[in-house]
């Protein structure tokens, strides 16, 4: 596991860096090549255990030093060569190093290469169970108080001290178990805290993706109703037109007229629109603010579909003060398209009624029309309308109802669009 950097290291001192750096570099490349550290871990401690028995300062600790050379080598090199795998297989090391520990107890030569054990108790607490730290601390112990235990007891030597012989090496097994559990903790909470920073990174880019998605969703709904509202009022006018070329040739002007101030009106918008979405817009094409519609826009709103063809009637209370901007941005556009749809499918002679009334806990829209009931109107076809509509009205806690309209025969004679949003809270009270 790399080891990570604290948040505040380019305000550390330099010989702080410089050590963080040196760690860092010996970290890579023991990743890289294991087992050349390894094996220079193993020949070094080969090393100095062999000039510890070539010049003769084992005898200084030792409870017999009389032992031929060839022994002592062996038990040298059986304690130091099984290193090079302690990392792998800590415990399967301990066990091949175990009857060469009973070789330097026993004997009486008590070799501080002996001491090397500790090297293996730190690994095995710093990879393996905890239930196996007990057995490894038994067999680390076992060679200790075997060879005190047979020079004590008539074996060649006289007062045996045991604080030296095995309660100070076994001190040192427990202080080499509790550093490899402190190191491992140590890690384990690293990779703990790098494991919740992966998925705070992921649930940052789920976010990200989300809130993307939504904010496609909303454009892509702004960008119908501007479309297909000003569509329709042109496809109203360019056919009043051509009707009335025939016989009103001033009437025809005035629908390619209003064809044009529809036009440039849908383009300004669609412009704005998409220069919200230019990550770093030029200043000249930078988009100019300007306030979203609302329910003061109706009447303007209402002209337009009028010209286009459709009488509409308008009843709509006075606007109270209290209802949010975004509210009447949400009603402007559930009238809107609700008159868009009336002039793609109500056909010739048909006529539109609008009515808004403010509670004192929601605001009430109903907008009927004399014409069609296509499969589309029904959100059967293509269409988008009224899944658009209905999920503004779902931002503000509302519902919306849209189905045709029928005579007391029971026969289909237009539409009906209702819808009902509540006042936020704090705006009712």
């Amino acid at each position: 596991m790399r080891p990570t950097p604290p948040p505040d290291a380019a305000d550390a001192p330099p010989h702080a860096r410089l050590l963080g750096r040196a760690q860092q570099f010996l970290h890579a490349h023991d990743v890289r090549r294991p087992y050349l550290w390894d094996g220079l871990v193993t020949a070094g401690w080969f090393v100095a255990a062999h000039i510890d028995y070539s010049s003769g300062g084992w005898r200084t600790t030792a409870l017999d030093p009389r032992q031929p050379g060839w022994l002592l080598l062996a038990v040298t090199a059986c304690l130091t060569v099984p290193l090079f795998w302690r990392r792998g297989h800590p415990f399967a090391v301990l066990l091949a190093t175990t009857p060469a520990a009973f070789a330097n107890a026993l004997s009486g030569a008590f070799l501080q290469v002996g001491l090397l054990q500790l090297l293996l108790l730190f690994h095995i607490a710093l990879r393996l169970p905890l239930r196996a730290l007990w057995w490894s601390l038994g067999l680390v112990a076992a060679p200790l108080v075997s060879g005190s235990l047979r020079h004590d007891l008539g074996g060649g030597a006289e007062g045996v001290d045991w604080s030296m012989t095995v309660a100070q090496p076994l001190w040192w097994g427990v202080m080499a178990i509790l550093t490899g559990s402190l190191v491992r903790s140590r890690r384990e909470r690293t990779r703990a805290l790098e494991e919740r920073a992966r998925r705070l990174e992921v649930e940052r880019d789920q976010q990200a993706r989300l809130a993307a998605a939504a904010e496609r969703a909303r454009i892509a709904r702004e960008m119908h109703d501007i479309i297909g509202h000003n569509l329709a009022v042109i496809t109203g006018l360019a056919d009043g037109g051509a009707y009335a070329a025939r016989r009103s040739p001033d009437r025809a002007a005035e629908a390619l007229t209003a064809i044009g101030t529809t036009g440039r009106q849908a383009l300004t918008e669609l412009r704005r629109l998409l220069d919200v979405l230019r990550e770093d817009p030029p200043d000249s094409l930078r988009p100019r603010l300007s306030p979203q519609p609302a329910l003061a826009d109706l009447d303007a709103l209402v002209a337009r579909v009028r010209t286009a063809g459709l009488p509409v009637d308008v009843g709509a209370e006075d606007l109270p003060d209290a209802v949010p901007a975004g509210l009447q941005l949400t009603v402007y556009r559930l009238v809107q398209e609700a008159l868009t749809n009336a002039l793609k499918h109500a056909g010739e002679g048909a006529s539109a009624e609008v009515r808004v009334r403010y509670g004192t806990d929601a605001v009430r829209l109903t907008v009927t029309d004399t014409g069609g009931t296509a499969p589309s109107r029904a959100g059967v076809g293509p269409g988008r309308g009224l899944a658009g509509m209905r999920e503004r009205a779902a931002l503000y806690r509302g519902t919306l109802d849209a189905g045709p309209t029928v005579d007391a025969g029971g026969r289909p004679v237009g539409w009906r669009v209702h819808a009902l949003l509540p006042l936020p809270e704090e705006t009712s009270t």
